[in-house]
């Protein structure tokens, strides 16, 4: 009884790991929740794996080497998420007492819980700038003096697409002048490129276009390419050497990692071209959420709108309400979307959401709007 009981329930959680995600929900909360493909699912089983602590899974060494190549660097290392690749990165280029560069509102200050502390012992010096994008004097008057006092400027650090800016593109002449510059100034130069590929479909430029002048790039395939896990950094040799020695300090070295990696080449191949489709849907749903009362686009995006799959939508603060509680009403309707800040909302599109969910989308939230100003009255 307590066998046939047991295989009732692996049945259905089965069943529930193959269904198509649910229309009735619709998630908007980050471009990580999608979930893989049918056909990225179909790869991953027949994926050739060895054990990549050992180097040598062929499918980690096949995606490593495409990865590289896809950024113009001599080598890579596939790692399991966006942080553990930011993070090895940072440890390899500095030591501790080290002082990193970058913009105030980095991914690895918010959102990696101190690692560049916990892990590298280094310092961040946050510079300010509109989207997430500074240029080449806020750099040179973040530089320390060398001397006993200070702690050394080693790494530049600028993140492309930037989250927080509201999905904003780093225009390409001014990224090259500002990594330029950095290096000129003795600094390595590492971009946060967990949503690259996003630029890149905006811009039509190919990821080595970006990357020539910068010493290490990293990249998911979690977010905009629909891949249940993995991130890769890519570099010198010599760099990308100690970034699998630090990925293997902190845990993330896994063994038959070539089920993860064949979803990523799977994804290279099939998946970057669509990314214009989440641009497409940000642009629409950014216009119906400006019609819900209550809402209006977030400055950073008010005057040219989502550049890529991102769109903030500020709540104003004389309806009473927050970002969460308005958050919290909408989950209620079937929207997941999550508050960025007290006053501050950002919806993420990807391809789990399609053209008309973001229709019914902007149609809940402005029924849910509507009501709760209505009962405010």
């Amino acid at each position: 009884m307590a066998e046939r009981a047991f295989a009732k329930r692996l049945g259905v959680v089965r069943l529930r790991m193959n269904a198509a995600p649910s229309t009735n929900v619709i998630d908007l909360r980050s471009d990580t929740v999608s979930r893989p493909t049918q056909e990225m699912r179909r790869v991953m089983a027949e994926a050739v794996v060895g054990d990549d602590v050992l180097g040598d899974d062929p499918t980690v060494i096949a995606l490593q080497d495409k990865f590289a190549a896809l950024l113009g660097k001599e080598a890579a290392c596939f790692v399991p998420t966006g942080t553990m690749a930011n993070q090895a990165a940072i440890r390899a280029q500095t030591e501790p007492g080290d002082e990193i560069i970058c913009h105030e509102g980095g991914h690895i200050i918010h959102y990696e819980t101190g690692s560049p502390a916990a892990l590298s012992g280094c310092m961040v010096r946050p510079l300010a700038g509109d989207r997430g994008i500074f240029d080449v004097a806020d750099v040179e008057g973040a530089m320390r003096p060398d001397n006993i006092h200070s702690p050394h400027s080693k790494l530049l650090i600028i993140e492309n697409t930037h989250n927080r800016g509201g999905g904003s593109v780093w225009p390409i002449e001014q990224l090259e002048r500002v990594a330029k510059r950095g290096r000129e100034l003795g600094l390595r130069v590492h971009m946060d490129g967990a949503r690259l590929w996003n630029a890149c479909a905006a811009t039509g430029l190919a990821p080595k276009d970006y990357a020539k002048n910068f010493d290490t790039v990293s990249c998911c395939f979690s977010k905009g390419l629909g891949c249940p896990a993995g991130s890769a950094v890519a570099g010198d040799k010599a760099t990308i050497s100690r970034v699998h020695r630090f990925v293997k300090m902190f845990g993330g070295k896994m063994r038959q990692s070539g089920v993860l990696a064949a979803a990523a080449l799977y994804a290279l191949d099939n998946h970057r071209a669509r990314l214009t489709q989440d641009h497409a849907n940000a642009r629409r749903l950014a216009t119906l959420l400006a019609q819900c009362p209550g809402l209006a686009i977030d400055p950073e995006q008010r005057e040219r709108g989502p550049e890529t799959n991102m769109v903030f939508v500020a709540v104003d603060k004389a309806t009473g309400l927050t970002a969460a509680q308005v958050c919290e009403r909408v989950k209620a309707k079937g929207v997941l979307i999550l508050p960025n800040s007290p006053q501050r909302i950002r919806a993420v599109c990807h391809l789990d959401v399609s053209a008309a969910q973001i229709e019914e989308a902007g149609n809940r939230v402005r029924e849910v709007m509507t009501g709760l100003l209505a009962a405010a009255r």
